[in-house]
């Protein structure tokens, strides 16, 4: 029987000639990473059990983003014991205020990870580096302690479901509404414990920024991974980034996928998710016109350059509607200089924005953003869950960069094809 891409980069890093879904292995790991809500619990595992050292100061990676610029005493104290281990055990990779940025963007920015790596998160949202043709996935802390101790790990080969994506975008559609809709059609757990392997004959439609939102919220579908093939546009972005070879892994002709969901991009439209699932999609022509208080456009799904110039496109000569507030967070400090050189920044200034250093913020209702009773915001985040951004009896709809902006212009939920 044949592998999938998954499959294949589990067995290599497990030693094996092939490996079958639902089998365990332990496996070797190339990266392993925290930021400071979870770096910190792990490092408290390690210090519970005497571990004093790690498997190799090169492949541990620390960024301090969810809370960071520290919001209050104890964001600070979590901070000091990341940055105290960082500097005791002479971490390479360690990102704090001024060098930090969101960490699933900042990661594959810095060149950590290449094709073919096996990489673990103490984060839900690591699958995000499956865009690189990576396998990469989100552990418990315990986990990351034990692969920052060992280099390994153990995992449940999973199965796979084949997601195959045709035709080409129409104008300001782009890679969430494609995530917005698989998830809308399949459910939050229609892909629990499974690998969402994206093929298809537009993947060349397709930027690295998409790839990277969609593989980023493939755990809203309950996925264990998503992992995009290997292309020029992935090689093209390796390049300047990092030295290391990539070793490409390709699905076998006669791999096995439980199901195939075909996705149709001439037929897709931009696409919502209202409160209170990623999996509530709608295609927001059902849905415009919902009042809102606040915005939001960055986080790790959507806080990418070509984020920012999708919505300053929208936003420029323009003004953010009164009564509402737009946050945009650029996603890394490199993502705020190009924003700055290509006069991004200022435009959505002038629009009325307010725009953050690099941070999670809003994004799980941290700072930078949090809503009260009440309140609704349109975001470019990943989950839109009962108080995810604030008050339990706030709502958050999950949008493209292109919908967010149109919508901090409307002051309603809107569309911007309209505008």
């Amino acid at each position: 029987m044949g592998m999938t891409m998954t499959q294949k980069i589990l067995a290599a890093h497990a030693g094996l000639s092939s490996v079958t879904p639902g089998q365990l292995i332990e496996a070797k790991l190339d990266l392993v990473h925290g930021n400071d809500v979870t770096a910190p619990v792990a490092i408290g595992v390690l210090e519970e059990y005497g571990i004093q050292q790690v498997y190799d100061k090169d492949k541990i990676v620390i960024v301090l983003d969810h809370y960071t610029p520290c919001k209050d005493i104890k964001a600070a104290q979590l901070c000091k014991v990341a940055r105290d281990f960082a500097h005791t055990k002479g971490l390479t990779h360690f990102y704090d205020v001024g060098e930090m940025g969101v960490e699933h963007a900042l990661i594959p920015e810095k060149g950590l990870v290449v094709p073919g790596d096996l990489t673990i998160g103490a984060d839900s949202h690591t699958c995000t580096y499956g865009a690189l043709g990576a396998f990469s996935t989100g552990v418990g802390s315990t986990d990351m302690a034990a692969g920052m101790a060992s280099g390994l790990n153990w995992f449940k080969v999973p199965s796979a479901i084949k997601v195959t994506l045709t035709g080409r975008f129409k104008p300001f559609v782009s890679g969430k509404d494609v995530m917005l809709h698989l998830i809308g059609e399949i459910g939050v757990d229609g892909a629990l414990y499974k690998s969402l392997e994206f093929t298809g004959p537009a993947m060349g439609e397709l930027t690295m920024d998409d790839r990277f939102t969609i593989a980023n919220m493939a755990i809203e579908a309950g996925a264990k991974n998503g992992i995009f093939p290997v292309d020029d546009k992935t090689l093209d972005y390796l390049k300047g980034r990092t030295d290391r070879q990539p070793v490409i892994y390709e699905a076998d002709p006669d791999a096995e996928y439980e199901r195939e969901v075909v996705i149709n991009l001439d037929e897709l439209d931009s696409t919502v998710a209202m409160p209170f699932l990623p999996g509530n999609a709608k295609r927001v022509q059902e849905v415009k016109g919902v009042k809102l208080d606040q915005v939001v456009i960055g986080s790790c799904t959507n806080g990418r350059i070509s984020d920012m110039r999708a919505a300053a496109a929208i936003l420029k000569g323009r003004k953010v509607a009164p009564g509402v507030r737009c946050i945009v967070l650029p996603a890394t400090q490199e993502i705020i200089t190009q924003m700055i050189q290509e006069g991004i920044y200022m435009d959505l200034l002038e629009a009325g924005c307010a725009i953050s250093t690099p941070t999670c913020g809003p994004c799980l209702g941290g700072h930078m953003g949090c809503m009260c009773e009440g309140e609704v915001a349109v975001s470019t985040t990943n989950r839109n869950f009962v108080g995810r951004m604030g008050h339990v009896d706030s709502k958050v709809i999950l949008a493209s960069p292109t919908v967010a902006a149109a919508s901090a212009v409307m002051g309603v939920l809107a569309d911007p094809a309209e505008l």
